[in-house]
């Protein structure tokens, strides 16, 4: 593969990632007009308090994540949950990139180049999902509410700035579970996230959410 064409694809892997996990929406002052949030049915309301209250009772899960990117690649590797706030993504190989959240910033290291960059956890696409309290309105506004056979797909955006782009949410029903999560991007790219084999429950070491390159870890 020429080296043009291989720091290409990198480059974009890279940037799926950031964006489907850990990218920061651009603090811009937006003008866009506030979302409109779906009509519900009273059994639609009665779902959506369902999967608040699922997503809030998710103190730890691990999971297998299969990954596809805006240009059809794929990556793959293992998620770690500790709510309220901590996030980790380790990718396999031959991706070389490691995503971590401590509940404060997101970090993303990119593991080749030795390079991490910082995000504030309230500026990425999941921040919603990692806070103590989940809330489905108010500063998340739910754009669409779609039920289909043993499944349910809600869209997110943020209220204050609904044009950086939005989240789906697509859970299995009955029982109730997160199977995977599609980022759209300003730029209108998809970027899907499916996760197997979720196992909630689990033991997490709290260094597994340290960040890298920092000195408050421990604080």
């Amino acid at each position: 593969m020429p080296i043009e064409r291989h720091l290409s694809r990198r480059a974009l892997l890279r940037g799926a990632a950031v964006v489907a996990l850990a990218a920061a929406f651009a603090p811009v002052i937006s003008f866009a007009a506030a979302p409109v949030s779906v009509a519900l049915t009273p059994q639609d309301a009665a779902d959506l308090k369902r999967i608040e209250s699922y997503l809030g009772n998710i103190k730890t899960m691990q999971a297998l994540f299969q990954q596809t990117n805006p240009d059809g690649s794929t990556a793959e590797g293992e998620l770690y949950l500790s709510r309220p706030g901590k996030l980790r993504f380790e990718y396999q190989p031959p991706v070389q990139l490691l995503i971590v959240s401590d509940g404060n910033f997101v970090a993303v290291n990119d593991l080749e180049l030795k390079n991490v960059q910082f995000f504030p956890v309230d500026s990425t696409p999941i921040w919603f999902l990692l806070r103590e309290a989940i809330r489905l309105s108010g500063d998340v506004t739910v754009t669409r509410f779609e039920r289909g056979p043993k499944s349910l797909r809600i869209t997110c955006v943020q209220t204050k700035d609904p044009n950086a782009g939005g989240i789906t949410l697509v859970f299995q029903d009955d029982p109730l579970v997160l199977k995977q999560w599609i980022v759209l991007d300003p730029q209108h790219r998809l970027t899907t996230v499916a996760l197997v084999d979720p196992r909630q429950g689990v033991d997490l070491k709290p260094e597994m959410f340290y960040l890298p390159n920092r000195a408050d870890n421990h604080g």
